[in-house]
């Protein structure tokens, strides 16, 4: 059985930083690429970033490019989205994803992610 956990949400003031996680265990983790995506109230599900396999291969939106960071730790079955500077327009529920099906890059669709977190909720206040 696949399972991704999200963490490390909250409610945090405009400018400030946090750290969001995901554990993923019942798959070997090194050999999946890993997405982050998020939903705001209201709003269609959109892609915020990627990595490959090996986190040599890293993608992002280009609202959050400069500010936010996916790394990932394959000794840990870890992989992590820092976001700094954030904006009231962050506020979303952020789901991590599995890509169990791709090989050497990540991608930004999500018919391209085989499991799913139920998300952990990043509110940002003006």
């Amino acid at each position: 059985q696949v399972q991704l956990i999200e963490s490390g949400g909250g409610l945090v003031q405009a400018g400030d930083s946090l750290r969001v996680s995901c554990t993923v265990s019942g798959y070997t983790f090194s050999t999946i690429n890993m997405g982050w995506f998020r939903q705001a109230p209201g709003k269609a599900r959109e892609f915020v970033g990627c990595i490959s396999r090996n986190g040599t291969i890293t993608k992002y939106k280009n609202a959050v490019k400069g500010r936010y960071t996916i790394s990932r730790d394959n000794a840990e079955n870890m992989v992590y989205l820092q976001m700094n500077t954030l904006k009231p327009e962050d506020t979303a529920t952020y789901y991590c994803a599995a890509d169990t099906r791709h090989w050497r890059t990540c991608f930004s669709e999500d018919y391209d992610y085989d499991y799913w977190g139920l998300g952990t909720q990043v509110t940002v206040s003006s």
